[in-house]
């Protein structure tokens, strides 16, 4: 089967299994509500833009701000007979969580997908440029010390800065060694894991909301952070999919891979920037999950093989269930958890799984 047929069949399994992930998810909670009305439900969510209305100001902390302001109107798609109770669990609390986490494991594997390419290491993720420890100074820090900074912005630009200097402090004469990133980024994580440590000392009562951050979590998702994830999401990954094929001839080494035309540096350079990007656009809005992107890549390459015109968009997908899953568990029990704590629990003794078997190789 030519690669582009097995991509689509493979994409549309994951994804039928990752439609059919949410909605048995939106059913389970302490108010059970049957698979057809979460159904009817989630339909009657979906809405499209249907006018555009442009004001000459807006009321900002009630002061009126003579700027252009535009308001959008959304009429839905479907209007199913649901009763209030369950629309308002499903479409409001239910729904926004689990899109949320579904888009967050869709960033994480796709990044680490690339990230594992690019290493050429099984054992590289996200974070392996410093992007999730960057992203906790920031949110940490804002927590501690009760900046007037939103937090998911703080946590996103800290991450993509501490990306950067990975970057830069590897970089010399225009060239980016694969063995000097990795170092770097080792040496960044551990430099910025200890000004965590000391912005955890100063954080006095916000102690308990800073370390449920750095577990990770997906609770109080809102449809906001949807809005505001989800398109960034799509476009680096449609961006990181176009060099999939630049990222398999980049497998044979660099020499080779300049032999055959590919512009070597600046492919790399694009690589780190969508990767880090992609990372920072999830963990700013659910804190530090681990995991993700090290055992989602890896098992899907197990099934599928190394073409990354294969494995990124079904890597993407797996994520997107597994994570899913994952705060199904955490949020359905007798006392709710971090979703980093079940995707912790349950990756580790995988990977060890798959060690054992001899099933975690070099690229």
């Amino acid at each position: 089967m030519r690669t582009a047929a097995r991509a689509f069949v493979w994409s549309v399994g994951l994804f039928g299994l990752l439609c059919l992930t949410v909605v048995v998810s939106a059913a389970l909670g302490p108010v059970r509500i049957d698979v057809p009305t979460v159904a009817r439900a989630a339909l009657n969510t979906l809405a499209v833009p249907t006018g555009l209305s442009v004001g000459v100001g807006g009321s900002v902390a009630g002061v009126w701000v003579p700027l252009p302001s535009v308001d959008v109107s959304y009429s839905g798609l479907f209007s199913f007979d649901v009763p209030d109770t369950a629309e308002t669990i499903v479409g409001d609390i239910r729904l926004p969580r689990i899109v949320l986490g579904a888009v967050v494991g869709f960033a994480l594997a796709t990044a680490g997908a690339v990230m594992q390419g690019f290493f050429r290491n099984p054992m590289a993720d996200p974070s392996i440029i410093g992007v999730s420890t960057g992203a906790a100074v920031g949110a940490v820090a804002v927590i501690a010390f009760s900046l007037a900074v939103p937090l998911q912005f703080a946590a996103f630009l800290s991450a993509l800065a501490a990306a950067f200097l990975v970057y830069v402090i590897a970089t010399e004469n225009g060239r980016t060694p694969v063995a000097t990133l990795l170092l770097a980024g080792i040496a960044i994580q551990t430099f910025l894991g200890a000004v965590i440590s000391y912005l955890l000392l100063q954080s006095g009562e916000s102690l308990e909301e800073a370390v449920l951050w750095l577990m990770g979590h997906l609770h109080n998702s809102r449809w906001s952070e949807v809005e505001v994830t989800l398109p960034l999401t799509l476009v680096l990954f449609v961006v990181l999919l176009a060099y999939a094929r630049d990222l398999n001839v980049l497998l044979l080494g660099e020499e080779d891979a300049h032999a055959l035309g590919i512009e070597v540096e600046r492919t790399k350079r694009l690589l780190l920037a969508g990767a880090a990007v992609i990372t920072a656009a999830g963990v700013a809005v659910a804190g530090v999950i681990g995991f993700v992107g090290l055992i989602v890549p890896h098992m899907m390459r197990l099934l599928v093989g190394p073409d990354h015109r294969i494995l990124i968009p079904t890597s993407a997908l797996a994520g997107a269930t597994f994570l899913v899953l994952a705060d199904t568990l955490a949020r359905v029990g007798p006392a709710e958890v971090p979703v980093g704590i079940v995707t912790a629990a349950v990756g580790a003794p995988f990977f060890l799984f798959l060690l054992r078997r001899r099933e975690v190789y070099a690229l």
